[in-house]
């Protein structure tokens, strides 16, 4: 087991990410794609980090898509990807089971093909319906989920089925937007049933990062975690795991997380390092120092807190709408110190508001 890291300031180094650490685990949801849409700069950002030397890992907790295809997909964005560089919570969640029940046990499968075939793999036996007596119950999520599935899997557990889940993502990017995601499939099946999710496979867990080094490996040295960078778009899967696992980690803004939900992170959410999109891979990290008045600057932005306003200056100027990253960095050290050392309660910090687009990353 590793040693948790909970993270009260960011890091900063002298020499691109891509440099330092030898593999990166990139989540794909808001990170890679938005459903079947690239990121932008996404593959821009991989393709140089592989140039780097650095080794690319995709975990994804969408446990509906075959690595195959999760990996053409990839293609078609120009990069080159193997089978076993997609690691996705099915094969998580299917070794999990494996280790939790007796071999040929039967699993209600509340997903795709995909799941089930991770499941009949690791020795046990997928069933589709209550009626089938199932020993446990595993739900997923895939976009055409029905009402008769969640219904099958409540009856299930009715019947003393116990209850994992692939992943408790309460939304997923997609094309249009944010959508509801696994976590808040499994509330309809919760308030039904009185029970919650006995394990999950996917991040939060930090398993999915280990699983993933292990899976990644099988043909080489295990990347040990100290030089393994998971990287993503969510504070509270992707960033947790890598505390809960003692990883360092990479948030980007491309996706769910927000710079007004990074300054306030609890500490088991906040993140190693923060960059607007995947070229940050490529770019050494600047320092975050602490003034004498007690205020924070990275290179050309400071930050200070004063009675409950975050105040962020560009250049001496003040600035209602900071729009670079240095400008983020800075007042993440500056609240985090304030909420870790002087109880500040961030909920009432009235905070500037970033634009969507924020400069120093590679633009």
């Amino acid at each position: 087991m590793n040693a948790p890291i909970e993270p009260h300031a960011l890091k900063s180094t002298d020499k691109p990410l891509s440099e330092i650490y030898d593999l990166a685990l990139l989540d794909l949801d808001g990170v890679v794609y938005r459903g079947k849409n690239p990121v932008e700069h996404a593959a821009e950002g991989i393709g140089d980090a592989e140039s780097h030397g650095m080794q690319i890992s995709y975990t994804t907790n969408n446990p509906s898509r075959y690595p195959r295809t999760v990996a053409e997909q990839l293609e078609g964005f120009g990069l080159t990807v193997a089978d076993n560089q997609v690691i996705t919570s099915a094969i998580v969640a299917a070794r999990m089971l494996a280790q939790m029940l007796p071999p040929r046990s039967k699993v209600l499968v509340v997903g795709r093909e995909h799941l089930c075939e991770e499941i009949a793999k690791n020795g046990l036996v997928p069933v589709h319906t209550a009626a089938e007596n199932p020993d446990a119950v595993i739900q997923s999520w895939h976009q055409d989920l029905s009402w008769a599935e969640l219904a099958e899997a409540s009856y299930a557990i009715h019947n003393g089925a116990r209850y994992f889940v692939t992943n408790k993502d309460l939304t997923i990017p997609r094309e249009g937007g944010i959508a509801p995601g696994n976590g808040a499939m499994q509330i309809p099946v919760t308030v039904a049933t009185g029970k919650k999710p006995e394990a999950s496979a996917g991040k939060p867990e930090a398993a999915m990062y280990d699983e993933s080094r292990m899976l990644f490996s099988q043909t080489a040295d295990l990347v040990p975690v100290e030089k393994s960078l998971p990287c993503g778009d969510r504070l509270d899967t992707d960033i947790e795991a890598a505390n809960r696992g003692g990883y360092d980690s990479l948030v980007v803004l491309t996706g769910v997380a927000t710079p007004a939900s990074i300054i306030t992170a609890e500490p088991i959410h906040r993140p190693t390092y923060v960059t607007a999109d995947l070229r940050g891979l490529n770019l050494p990290q600047p320092a975050v120092t602490r003034n004498a008045d007690g205020s924070y600057s990275c290179n050309a932005a400071t930050a200070r807190i004063c009675g409950n306003e975050l105040s962020i200056t560009i250049d001496g100027v003040p600035s209602e709408h900071p729009d670079t990253l240095d400008g983020l960095r800075a007042a993440c050290d500056c609240v985090w110190q304030a909420m870790d050392d002087q109880g500040l309660d961030a909920g009432t910090l009235r905070i500037p508001e970033f634009p969507q687009a924020l400069r120093g990353c590679g633009d």
